[in-house]
Order: structure tokens, then C-alpha cells, then sequence
């Protein structure tokens, strides 16, 4: 594999090890995110490194699969680009659901 991408994999993990240590010492529940506006800026700020990160190992290699991989860029340009109308409830949801399964992913593709 590319060292490139390599490192891009592992900027994606990084970045959701990061997530993750701000619910350490707060339980991740919806209306504590919701109101804590450092938390949710530095998630969401965490979230445009991985879309770069994906979008430049679709660039290099298309081949790599990783699910939702369109969507994790398309949702850094809307964070980026649409900074005004970004929804607490999406963010939340890709925490929750879709961060545990590209996380997997990530550590899948590096191990082989």
C-alpha cells in the first residue's frame, strides 16, 4: 500500500481517537454535545480532517472500499462550505452510527 495512503488511513483514526477521548469523561449523550459548543466544533473539525483524508485516498486509489466513503467527503464540504447550516443531529449521527464502522474498516485495511 501507498505510504500516502497509509498515512491518511491513520490521520482517519487518529481523528476518531480524538472524538472519542472528549466522551471519556461525558457520556455521550445527545443533549450534552448539543450544548457544548467546544465539543461540537472540535468534532466537527475532526470529521473535515477525515473527509480530506478520504477524499485524497480516493484520489490516489478509488479501489480502496470503505463504506460511505463519498458521503464522509461529501460531508466535510458541507461542513466547510455550508458551515451555516450544519445539523447537530447529523453530526451526532455519524458518532454514533458510521464513526465505530469506519473505524473497523480503517483498521482492517492497515492490517492487511
Amino acid at each position: 500500500m501507498d505510504n500516502h495512503i497509509k498515512t491518511w488511513l491513520f490521520d482517519i483514526l487518529s481523528s476518531i481517537n480524538e472524538i472519542e477521548s472528549y466522551f471519556i469523561d461525558n457520556p455521550k449523550v445527545f443533549e450534552l454535545y448539543q450544548n457544548d459548543l467546544r465539543t461540537k466544533r472540535a468534532v466537527e473539525r475532526n470529521i473535515e480532517i477525515i473527509g480530506e483524508a478520504m477524499n485524497r485516498i480516493l484520489k490516489q486509489n478509488p479501489e480502496i472500499v470503505i463504506s460511505n466513503s463519498r458521503k464522509i467527503v461529501d460531508v466535510r464540504n458541507r461542513i466547510i462550505h455550508g458551515y451555516d447550516s450544519v445539523s447537530d443531529d447529523v453530526i451526532w449521527g455519524i458518532v454514533i452510527k458510521y464513526l465505530p464502522l469506519l473505524q473497523k474498516e480503517v483498521e482492517e485495511i492497515l492490517n492487511e
